[in-house]
């Protein structure tokens, strides 16, 4: 990013380890970084934030994929995939640090959530319905969340709009696994502790990057990288993301009567299939 790109943005959206260090390097900027080494951190960090998007990039590529195998209702290939556009978003935004990438990061964030609420409420509803009142209130927040935040260009608007999200998808869960199929708990709560846990560690690196850049550099290299809480917010958001989406299809397609089982490819990534149906 340009020195004009820097002082347009002005840091006003500026929220990620990223951004925060060239503002702690103003002034005499090459000086200081060639002689403390944090060019070679900075990269790092720059590399650790970027490559950590796969998660949310690849395996719902599959999913929506297999979803159209099975020929599942379109709601589900357009949750896996606008998860996709948010880990692509987030690689573009951390490979190239430029204000744009960082919308298209953080608005499909925003979008991807509204399909998953989506999802979430139209679970047991008959197959292939549409409900145009729910799609018509999410579309409508969604548009009123993006002018607001390319007006204002404020970080705390957006956590806290996401955050409203997380939160109707959390009550959403809950009620689903006390009251309506108790025995998806542990697939529902895996999804949520992993997501909430990755959503801790984003605002943990957001209110106390200095402290832990500071903390890194007197660190042993190995603890310095596990220390990266923005890569660990991608990991961890985007598998918690993704169960979230296993979650819901398996809450969808019980409903169906599709007899939805959950298999580890590998002998480790979770997927939905389904077994034959029975014929009477």
């Amino acid at each position: 990013m340009t020195e004009p790109e820097r002082e347009k943005n002005s840091y006003g959206n500026m929220k990620t380890l990223d951004i925060l260090l060239w503002k702690k390097q103003q002034g005499n900027r090459k000086a200081s970084i060639l002689k403390s080494g944090s060019l070679l951190q900075f990269r790092l960090v720059t590399l650790g934030n970027t490559v950590s998007n796969l998660i949310m990039i690849i395996p719902p590529i599959f999913g929506a994929i297999q979803s159209i195998r099975d020929r599942l209702e379109k709601r589900y290939i357009a949750a896996y995939l606008a998860l996709t556009v948010v880990g692509m978003g987030s690689w573009c935004f951390h490979m190239t640090l430029k204000y744009e990438m960082q919308l298209l990061d953080e608005l499909p964030m925003i979008y991807s959530c509204c399909i998953f609420v989506y999802c979430m409420f139209e679970c047991f509803k008959t197959k292939n319905s549409i409900n145009y009142h729910l799609i018509f209130t999410l579309v409508l927040f969604s548009l009123i969340v993006t002018t607001i935040y390319l007006k204002v260009k404020e970080p705390i608007f957006h956590q806290v709009m996401y955050g409203m999200l997380v939160f109707t998808l959390v009550l959403r869960s809950i009620y689903i696994v006390t009251w309506v199929y108790p025995w998806l708990r542990g697939l529902g709560y895996t999804s949520l502790t992993i997501f909430l846990l990755g959503f801790l560690l984003w605002n943990v690196d957001n209110i106390f990057c200095d402290s832990l850049r500071n903390f890194r550099k007197r660190a042993p290299p190995i603890l310095g990288v596990t220390t990266q809480f923005h890569a660990w917010w991608h990991i961890l958001t985007g598998l918690g993301s993704y169960l979230h989406i296993l979650f819901s299809l398996y809450t969808r397609t019980l409903y169906l009567r599709y007899r939805p089982k959950v298999k580890f490819l590998f002998g480790m990534w979770p997927v939905v299939m389904f077994e034959p149906q029975r014929k009477h």
